[in-house]
């Protein structure tokens, strides 16, 4: 299991299988411990969603857990997907394996009001160029979305279920898959593979909600504002720095901002 950095967070187990004669990867996982941190950290820091964009970003987070679990353990990706329904919105998800943790949250102020619904996608791994695609999709179901952009960016056909009790699966074509059999798949079907399929665990990997973030590594993002930006900011003596990964807020006092910035000069 992938080493963690936050011991006293909730870490959720992905297996990954090889389904074996249908040549197909699965990957499962319950996302109840990890959706119990994520609403302590909107508590924390006092962010309130709408129930329907609560509901997609919680969808969005279980989605990149499960493919960053099909993925290579070295690679990290971001998805921004720009959603019309039910209303204009931005949905923001990061993560890696090494760490394992995922976070994101949701834009709704200062959103694009023309355009199609749009998924991008971004990827790097060390030693490799970045990767960027971007794709149109309809509708405001995350896991359909993410469907299409394995359709059409990584070319391979895969499969989202969801199951009680916040689990989730994810079933992808390996080279020579019986894509028939995938397509057809049914979420009764999905639930009986156990039984008639020939599973073989291949891995198990571990994710927590996290970003990682704190006032320290938010301070270049204050560095590079304008010195009358920054007059305004610390106007009152202490800034309000929000993460743009995952909406936490930081407060720090201006003498420790002057003290962080001689220490980089």
């Amino acid at each position: 299991m992938s080493q963690m950095l936050e011991p006293d967070l909730s870490v959720v187990e992905l297996r990954s299988y090889f389904v074996r004669k249908r040549n197909a990867l699965l990957v499962r996982g319950r996302f109840s411990p990890l959706y119990l941190d994520y609403y302590l950290h909107l508590m924390q820091h006092g962010i309130q969603h709408a129930e329907s964009l609560d509901q997609m970003l919680k969808d969005t987070l279980a989605a990149l857990a499960l493919h960053l679990c099909s993925r290579p353990q070295d690679e990290s990706c971001a998805w921004t997907i720009h959603v019309k329904e039910p209303q204009r919105a931005n949905v923001f998800v990061t993560g890696s394996t090494r760490p394992g943790r995922v976070t994101g949250r949701v834009f709704t102020e200062d959103v694009r009001q023309e355009g199609e619904a749009m998924f991008i996608a971004q990827t790097t791994r060390p030693d490799h160029q970045p990767r960027q695609s971007m794709i149109e999709f309809h509708g405001d179901d995350m896991l359909k979305a993410v469907e299409a952009f394995y359709t059409t960016s990584e070319q391979r056909l895969t499969r989202f279920f969801r199951l009680e009790d916040e689990e989730f699966v994810q079933i992808s074509a390996e080279p020579d898959c019986d894509e028939i059999w995938l397509s057809e798949l049914a979420l009764e079907n999905v639930l009986e593979l156990e039984t008639t399929e020939h599973l073989t665990l291949l891995e198990t990997r571990g994710y927590m909600f996290d970003c990682g973030c704190s006032v320290e590594r938010l301070m270049p993002i204050i560095m590079r504002l304008p010195q009358d930006d920054l007059d305004h900011i610390f106007e009152d003596g202490i800034a309000q720095i929000t993460c743009p990964r995952c909406g936490s807020v930081y407060r720090t006092p201006k003498a420790s901002f002057e003290e962080w910035r001689q220490k980089q000069s």
